[in-house]
C-alpha cells in the first residue's frame, strides 16, 4: 500500500515513518510513505508557497500552483484526501474503507488551508479528526496511516488484537490487566486467571458491552446485538447498579 504525502513540514513525516510498527512494515514492504515537499514546487525564490487571502482578513492560504505541481510530480495519485476540520469525521468504518484502497494521497494544509481551486479541481474527499482545529493536517494524516495500516495484512504480528480494538466490532473494547496481580488491593479480577477460556471470553463480552454503555451509549443503537449480548448487558448494568448502592 502506498501513502503520498504533500506536506510543507516533511520532517514531521519523515520521523513518524522511523518510529514502531510503522518503521517495521515498511521495512517489510507492507507499506510505503513517499513525503513530497510542497515547497520544491514553489515558483518563489524563496520558496513561499503561501501568500494573504483575496478579501482581506487574517492569516495566509496555501497556492494553487505549488500544490498542482507536487500532485503532477506522482505517477500515480491514487484516492486524493484532504485533511479539513470542515471534512467528514473519521470512523472505524471508513478505516476499514481506506484499507482497501492501493494507493492515498494525502494533502496536508497549513494556515487558513489551501486555495478553495485545490478543493474544486484537485481532491476527492475531505476528512476530519473531529470538530475541532489543529494547526496543520499532518497530525490528521498521520493518525489515518497508523489506523489504515493496522488494517493492512502483514502489519501486524498479532492480527486478533486488531480484531478486538475498540470500535473494529461497533462497540468498545474489554479492559486488560497485567502484572502484578494485586496492586493495593485492587486485584486482577479471577475469572482472568482461571484458565477457563469460555468464561473469560464471556466476562470480556460483558465488560466491552458494558464499558460501552457507561462511556458511549449511543454506539449500541448502531450495533445488532445477540440475546447472548443482550442478557450480558442486561447483567453489566444490574451489577454496576448494585454496586452504586453498596
Amino acid at each position: 500500500m502506498i501513502f503520498n504525502i504533500l506536506t510543507i513540514f516533511p520532517e514531521l513525516i519523515s520521523t513518524f515513518s522511523d518510529v514502531g510498527f510503522i518503521k517495521r512494515a515498511i521495512s517489510k514492504n507492507v507499506i510505503d510513505i513517499n513525503i513530497v515537499n510542497i515547497r520544491e514546487y514553489s515558483d518563489n525564490i524563496h520558496n513561499r508557497v503561501d501568500d494573504k487571502t483575496y478579501g482581506g482578513g487574517p492569516g495566509m492560504v496555501l497556492q494553487y500552483l505549488p500544490i498542482k505541481s507536487a500532485m503532477d510530480s506522482l505517477q500515480k495519485k491514487g484516492h486524493v484526501i484532504y485533511l479539513s476540520p470542515q471534512g467528514k469525521i473519521l470512523t472505524q468504518e471508513k478505516m476499514n474503507t481506506l484499507s482497501s484502497i492501493e494507493e492515498i494521497t494525502f494533502l496536508c494544509g497549513r494556515y487558513e488551508g489551501v486555495d478553495q481551486r485545490v478543493l474544486d479541481e484537485l481532491i476527492d474527499e475531505e476528512i476530519s479528526l473531529g470538530d475541532y482545529v489543529i494547526s496543520g493536517g499532518e497530525t490528521a494524516c498521520m493518525a489515518i496511516i497508523e489506523g489504515v495500516t493496522r488494517l493492512t495484512p502483514g502489519a501486524i504480528d498479532d492480527i486478533e488484537s486488531v480484531n478486538q480494538d475498540s470500535f473494529q466490532n461497533g462497540i468498545l473494547d474489554h479492559p486488560h490487566y497485567t502484572r502484578p496481580d494485586d496492586i493495593g488491593g485492587r486485584k486482577v479480577p479471577e475469572v482472568l486467571s482461571s484458565g477457563d477460556h469460555a468464561s473469560i471470553e464471556r466476562w470480556r463480552k460483558k465488560q466491552a458491552l458494558g464499558a460501552t454503555w457507561i462511556k458511549r451509549p449511543e454506539l449500541l443503537k448502531n450495533v445488532k446485538l445477540s440475546k447472548e449480548d443482550v442478557k450480558l448487558l442486561k447483567e453489566y448494568i444490574a451489577e454496576f447498579k448494585d454496586n452504586e448502592h453498596k
